[in-house]
């Protein structure tokens, strides 16, 4: 059995082709070669745990995942997510792989889903990249980008100027150009691809702010009680895509927006089609949105990856 340390894992990271990995993981769960059960969830006063698990069908690994979110421990200079990921036989169930990746891996992989839905979602020419929030994942999701898009504008918005600066200087440093946005509205006049990556339990960008042609990533909103959307935006939207239908009817941006009657199930398209279609965005003008609540088959590929790279 390997174990894999942090180090160890962010060290094979740069080699490996995780959006080919993971659109193939995406394209074999819209087409019902894997099995994923409901995510198991522990919700408590300080923080989250969100355990994911499953396998593609005859392939060789099963995964099992633990991910963690305490939103107040930066305050204590800590990180806000934890965790780790196991990677068992599928022909014997053996344990082969623990990776310690104390979280890193699940903020890879929601970047690389983020990075996969402007490929096929985002309008062709980004004039500005809205990021909403200023954490690990608001770095990530923008980081990612560079794989898909030319466009290196930065628009950031967020609650906190000591983190919107510190979030700026990262940047900067990682070859964008960063302003700061005085409002969320301001934001979303300046860019055509928005991020959201927050925890919000109430809806931050809101359904008028919103111009024709934009692309929205909606990448927080992973329980019933978050939601950084207004749900008349996935009303107005020409595409809403879901990473997981069945899971997004529970919960993220879709599950609050079917809950309204803001839209109906039969609109929802799941992300594995638009891939494997290669139809995403059609018309400049089209709204599209896309819910990534995470799915187990992100774990299970990037996982695979990592071990196998070792």
């Amino acid at each position: 059995m390997k174990q894999l340390n942090r180090q160890q894992i962010i060290s094979v990271l740069p080699d490996l082709d995780l959006i080919s990995a993971i659109e193939k993981g995406f394209i074999q769960y819209s087409k019902g070669n894997a099995v994923i059960p409901p995510v198991g969830e522990l919700l408590m006063e300080k923080g989250e745990v969100h355990i994911k698990y499953g396998y593609v069908k005859s392939e060789d690994y099963y995964v099992v995942k633990i991910a963690s979110g305490f939103y107040q421990n930066p305050k204590l200079e800590l990180p806000s997510s934890n965790g780790l990921m196991l990677l068992f036989s599928q022909h014997t169930g053996e344990l082969v792989c623990s990776l310690f990746d104390e979280g890193h891996l699940t903020d890879i992989r929601t970047a690389v889903a983020g990075a996969i839905c402007a490929k096929y979602l985002a309008p062709k020419c980004i004039f500005a990249i809205g990021i909403i929030g200023t954490g690990i994942q608001a770095r990530l999701q923008a980081i990612y980008l560079k794989k898909v898009t030319s466009c290196r504008q930065i628009v950031v918005w967020g609650r906190n100027s000591y983190k919107l600066e510190a979030f700026r200087n990262d940047m900067l440093a990682n070859g964008f150009q960063v302003t700061i946005s005085d409002s969320v509205k301001q934001l979303a006049e300046q860019a055509n691809l928005i991020v959201t990556t927050t925890p919000a339990n109430s809806a931050i960008l809101k359904a008028p702010y919103i111009k024709p042609g934009t692309h929205i990533t909606a990448v927080g909103s992973d329980t019933k009680e978050k939601q950084e959307l207004d749900v008349n935006i996935l009303a107005k939207a020409n595409l809403v895509i879901a990473d997981s239908i069945e899971q997004c009817l529970q919960r993220g941006e879709i599950f609050h927006a079917l809950e309204h009657g803001a839209i109906e199930k039969h609109r929802i398209i799941e992300l594995g089609n638009v891939i494997d279609d290669k139809q995403g965005r059609t018309k400049v003008n089209q709204i599209t949105v896309a819910d990534l609540t995470g799915v187990a088959i992100q774990d299970i590929k990037i996982a695979e990856a990592v071990y196998l790279a070792c």
